[in-house]
């Protein structure tokens, strides 16, 4: 038996269109939907980049500030030793500039000197022998006049006594182990000895932390430099300068 159709050909056709371009549809609202998500995932991405850039930007600037102040200090450091050098009077037995340079010879790096007071004092002097109370060979009683000359021939003429001279030196570092090593290179120098830490604390210039030390130290007594032990020394600072 036949099977008799009573839609039309051309309604089933338009239906099937019609659910074709639904998909389709659906389809392209699915790929924009993705597009939109990715072009906003990217935008975040790009602001966080950026952010963190701006940030990497601000410590850079930061640092070239602080290496610009470092180099200043450093620059204004300098001067200073060299008008010290320059206006510097003559010590006994060891003229201040040569002292100086001995100084700065033995910087470690990143140490700068801030200050330099020097003291002199005299040694004290050792007590003298008493004389010796002889009796003369006959037993008697000496005279006045045998007692004297006894006097100042036992009781030696006290010699001149060199003035000891203390320093008190004044820097700033970028830590302790830097306070450390110039104390070691001081210790180990031709003219200084009994170099002690009297004091280190933190301070902070410009933003940036120091260690402000003072040292005590003393100049060797009974200290004779020869010239070669003189140019050797500022053959080294003018090195270093």
């Amino acid at each position: 038996m036949a099977t008799i159709n009573f839609v039309p050909n051309d309604y089933i056709q338009q239906r099937q269109s019609n659910r074709a371009n639904s998909l389709y549809l659906i389809l392209l609202v699915a790929v924009l939907a993705g597009i939109g998500m990715t072009f906003s995932v990217l935008k975040m991405r790009q602001r966080s980049v950026q952010a963190e850039l701006s940030v990497l930007t601000g410590q850079l600037n930061q640092a070239k500030e602080q290496i610009a102040m470092l180099e200043e200090l450093k620059s204004k450091n300098n001067t200073r030793m060299k008008v010290m050098m320059m206006t510097a009077t003559l010590i006994e037995p060891v003229p201040r500039s040569i002292l100086l340079a001995c100084l700065t010879n033995n910087l470690p790096g990143g140490v700068s000197l801030t200050a330099l007071d020097m003291k002199e004092k005299e040694k004290p002097r050792a007590p003298a022998a008493s004389p010796a109370q002889g009796k003369s060979a006959a037993g008697g009683k000496k005279t006045g006049y045998q007692k004297s000359a006894e006097k100042s021939a036992v009781e030696p003429v006290p010699a001149p006594q060199e003035p000891e001279t203390n320093l008190e030196i004044k820097g700033l570092a970028p830590s302790d182990i830097e306070v450390a090593s110039y104390i070691a290179n001081l210790s180990a120098s031709i003219l200084l000895d009994q170099v002690q830490l009297v004091q280190s604390e933190e301070r902070e210039i410009d933003g940036i932390k120091y260690r402000e030390f003072r040292l005590a130290a003393r100049l060797k007594p009974n200290l004779k430099l020869t010239r070669k032990d003189i140019e050797s020394i500022r053959n080294k600072r003018n090195e270093t300068i």
